[in-house]
């Protein structure tokens, strides 16, 4: 296991009502308490449960994420949620580019840049998700794709704003229903990759900013991926929206991490 703060945390995606994310909330509160203060959790609901999970959550160490935001503060963008409404809520962070978004709303990398440093100017921590679908890694051009969404998404940033910045690596081809869980190796590869492009790109700062993995991320492989030596967290999706699920690889990653500790 590697040192420092472990980031693990789920995007409810389309899936919970308030009512079903408030049961979930308190659960969850009820396991971050056993936990190591090394693992910082966060969840991230859909907008309209966002208030309401706030309260929940306001004397817990969980953070609260949005799933989108639009780079301005108001205007007519009708559908769309500010950084300003959302600091009113009280967000930590807010998930942007995930591969969905891009799909399925065409965003693309300059707008995600956009409201990267809309977040930042906010004070809200962007967790940038990047990856390439099957038929780039097939081409083999998995890494070009990378380095270029991270070269646009993080552009204009200086080395103190980007240590704010998380980064999620979620291959297209491993993530939803019908995802193919990528090797560790392939992992470890990619995530060395991006180390090292983010130091290219922001010097000694670049090996400071969180790498979290997601991808068909479950019980059975987690252990896999997070012995990686450049991933310092987990973004888990269908695995973690089930509570009992998502405690067995809480408590499994706990044992681990204090395991570690006393061996120091």
């Amino acid at each position: 296991m590697h040192k420092g703060k472990l980031w693990i945390g789920t995007n409810w995606k389309m899936t919970k009502t308030i009512e079903e994310g408030g049961r979930y909330t308190e659960l969850l509160k009820d396991i971050e308490g056993t936990l190591s203060s090394d693992i910082q959790l966060f969840i991230i609901p859909s907008h309209t449960a966002l208030y309401p999970v706030k309260n929940q959550l306001s004397e817990s160490s969980i953070l609260l994420g949005a799933q989108n935001m639009h780079w301005e503060d108001s205007g007519a963008f009708t559908g769309e949620v500010s950084p300003l409404m959302l600091n009113e809520i009280g967000i930590e962070l807010v998930e942007l580019g995930h591969s969905e978004r891009r799909q399925y709303f065409n965003e693309n990398d300059i707008d995600i840049n956009k409201k990267v440093h809309a977040a930042l100017h906010h004070k809200i921590k962007p967790l940038v998700c990047i990856g390439e679908n099957m038929e780039q890694k097939n081409n083999s051009i998995s890494k070009e794709t990378l380095a270029s969404q991270l070269k646009i998404c993080l552009k204009g940033l200086t080395e103190e704003q980007v240590k704010q910045v998380m980064i999620a690596y979620e291959p297209v081809w491993a993530i939803g229903e019908r995802g193919i869980p990528a090797d560790s190796s392939y992992v470890a590869d990619i995530h060395l990759f991006l180390r090292r492009t983010l130091v290219k790109l922001f010097g000694d700062t670049g090996r400071e900013i969180p790498l979290l993995y997601g991808g068909s991320v479950n019980k059975d492989n987690f252990l896999e991926y997070i012995d990686i030596q450049n991933v310092n967290g987990l973004f888990i999706g269908r695995a973690a929206w089930n509570i009992e699920s998502f405690q067995e690889i809480l408590h499994s990653l706990d044992s681990l991490l204090t395991t570690d500790v006393s061996k120091v």
